[in-house]
Parts: structure tokens; sequence; C-alpha cells
């Protein structure tokens, strides 16, 4: 009779330890490998992918609209990672646009300090303190253009980088 309650415990651990690894591994709905695959990219909101967003370029991926190698803020990195969940082949990544990065550029002495372009920057790459003059850290920068319109002195403009 002991025999018998280990051997129906054992299958039960197993049985239970196999639901578990599926259940994390395998997506129960196109809706949770959506929100799998947006958790996977950089949340920028930079837009540079075509798409408005992380959330819609995700749910491009996942319906088959979009390839995995859109995403410039999230590089090489990000490709391998969503060709690793979604069991596709990596790819290289595809710049949209013209060739060569791009990032904000703020005409310092025109910066009056409203706070309006370090609001609408998708990853904080512009310092500065209200009512103080700002400037972009170029190493941050995407160069997504989301801190050009909010700007209300048109002091914001886009550099070509080497």
């Amino acid at each position: 009779m002991w025999v018998a309650i280990l051997v129906i415990t054992a299958i039960a651990l197993l049985a239970g330890l196999a639901l578990s690894y599926a259940s994390q591994s395998l997506p129960s709905d196109a809706g949770q490998l959506v929100e799998q695959v947006n958790q996977l990219l950089p949340q920028t909101q930079c837009a540079q992918c075509g798409y408005p967003g992380c959330r819609p370029y995700a749910q491009a991926i996942v319906e088959g609209d979009a390839a995995i190698n859109l995403c410039p803020p999230g590089g090489d990195e990000t490709i391998r990672r969503l060709a690793s969940k979604l069991g596709k082949a990596v790819l290289p990544l595809v710049e949209q646009g013209e060739p060569g990065r791009a990032v904000a550029v703020i005409d310092e002495a025109l910066c009056i300090g409203c706070t309006h372009c370090r609001g609408a920057c998708p990853v904080d790459a512009i310092v500065g303190a209200h009512q103080l003059m700002h400037t972009i850290i170029e190493a941050e920068c995407t160069g997504c253009e989301l801190c050009i319109a909010p700007c209300p002195v048109d002091c914001i403009g886009m550099q070509s980088l080497p």
C-alpha cells in the first residue's frame, strides 16, 4: 500500500512540475504572448520601428505583421531574445529611415527650461532643472524626435552622427 502511495505522489509531483514549466514557457493565449513579447522590448516608445509604441509593435510581431528586427533601441540583444521566445531565426537589425544615427540637440541659448522636452523623452536622455538650461545626453538619445514637438521655443533639432 505504501508503494502505491509513493508512486502516485511521485507521478503527481512530476505532473505538477511539467504543468508549472508549461505555464511559464508556453503562453495560454495570444494576449499573454503579446505581453511577454512587449516585456522583451526596451519600452522607449520611440516609434522607430514604424509603430507608435512597444506594445503595438509586440502585437504586430505576434500577429505576424512585423519582423522581430525593427527595434533600433533594443538592438541585437532584443532581437536574440525575441527570436528565442518566438522560435524564429535571429535577423540583423533593420534601420528605419536614413542611414546613420541622429540625436537631438538643444540650442542652449534659446532653452527656457520649461521641462516639456524632459517629459516627452522616453529614455530620460534630457537633463536640466525647471527654468534652467537643458541638455541632451548623446549616448542615451535614441533619435526618436519625440522631444521636438513639445518645445515651445523650437530650440531642439536633430544632428546626424558620423
